[in-house]
């Protein structure tokens, strides 16, 4: 591993050296396109407004990967550049977790990769290799990952991006014949799976003690206290896939909820607007409400209402916003 920091070091500084700082704002844009908020800001459009089968895939595979990165996180226990050496400029500073594999790498090369698969257009997918490689490149750049960290979130990112793709349709055929009482359950089950495996590893880091020196570092860069080892972001994975599964499981039973962007002139393109504009709201009514009441930790109980404030925020994505739109001819016609 020392060959790989130091290699990458000297990579990263080289590369701050020549391209200067004309490229930071640039670099920056990328970075954003691979964030969790972005992708949760639109997914939401994307199954209400423009075509709820990829929509409903690219949730899935977005909490997926994001719990498998968490969980790689705390088994690799990488540092992040700037935590290493104080040559490094850290250009991005919200960072608080282990460096490797990098999940605006990872994260990206599944849900980009996802749109690419969906399409199944030649241009469509040089598009999206584009953008993976400039979100991957601009971690490097910014000087928060490694080109290490880089090249392993894209091998798992495709790696998981693979298995959607080959087992989604014959999963979901299977899941399908069940009645609804056994989906939900089978959901529940799932997303119990999730905190098996991610909790069960945090606690195997639970004790770990972060070097002096990268927390020094870090400080110094101006970028926030590392704090690698939390297990919130696993909880907010299984909650929000019970969610999305239930719900959809659910609108399923009451005769399905579907958009397609084929549809564009009978489902006119301010009832598409509408639709996304009344479901964001009621997201950030549970995001921002439920983040206000709950009380926040890192013991178990803060995390079990965590898990509910996400089942919540799932359901309402793919059940209980559908139910308005359908109720209330929110959609085609």
């Amino acid at each position: 591993m020392r060959i790989f920091i130091e290699g990458g070091l000297a990579f990263i500084l080289a590369l701050q050296g020549a391209a200067g700082d004309w490229l930071v704002a640039p670099m920056r844009f990328f970075s954003y396109l691979g964030v969790e908020e972005f992708f949760l800001l639109v997914l939401p459009l994307i199954y209400w407004s423009v075509d709820s089968a990829l929509g409903l895939r690219v949730g899935f595979i977005l909490v997926t990967s994001n719990l498998i990165n968490t969980i790689a996180k705390l088994i690799f226990v990488g540092p992040r550049p700037y935590w290493i050496s104080r040559d490094v400029r850290a250009l991005w500073l919200t960072e608080t977790t282990f460096g490797v594999p990098s999940g605006h790498a990872q994260i990206p090369m599944t849900v980009w990769g996802m749109f690419a698969a969906y399409a199944k257009r030649k241009w469509v997918w040089a598009l999206t290799l584009l953008i993976i490689f400039l979100i991957g490149f601009s971690r490097v750049y910014l000087g928060v990952h490694f080109p290490h960290d880089v090249l392993a979130g894209w091998l798992i990112g495709a790696l998981i991006l693979w298995a959607f793709v080959r087992f989604w349709e014959p999963l979901g055929a299977w899941v399908g014949k069940m009645k609804l009482g056994r989906q939900i359950f089978a959901a529940f089950l799932a997303s119990l799976l999730f905190i098996v495996f991610g909790y069960g590893t945090w606690a195997l880091r639970s004790g770990y003690q972060i070097p002096e020196d990268w927390v020094e570092n870090a400080l110094f860069a101006g970028a926030e206290r590392p704090e690698p080892v939390n297990a919130n972001s696993i909880f907010t994975s299984a909650g929000t896939l019970f969610g999305m599964a239930a719900g959809a499981a659910w609108m399923r039973s009451l005769g399905g909820f579907k958009v397609s962007a084929g549809s564009l002139l009978k489902d006119a393109l301010g009832r598409r607007s509408l639709r996304f504009l009344i479901g964001l709201a009621g997201v950030l009514v549970l995001y921002l409400g439920l983040g206000a009441v709950f009380p926040r930790g890192d013991a178990l109980p803060f995390y079990v209402l965590r898990y509910i404030r996400y089942v919540l925020i799932g359901w309402w994505v793919t059940g209980g916003a559908p139910w308005i739109f359908v109720r209330f001819r929110f959609i085609e016609g």
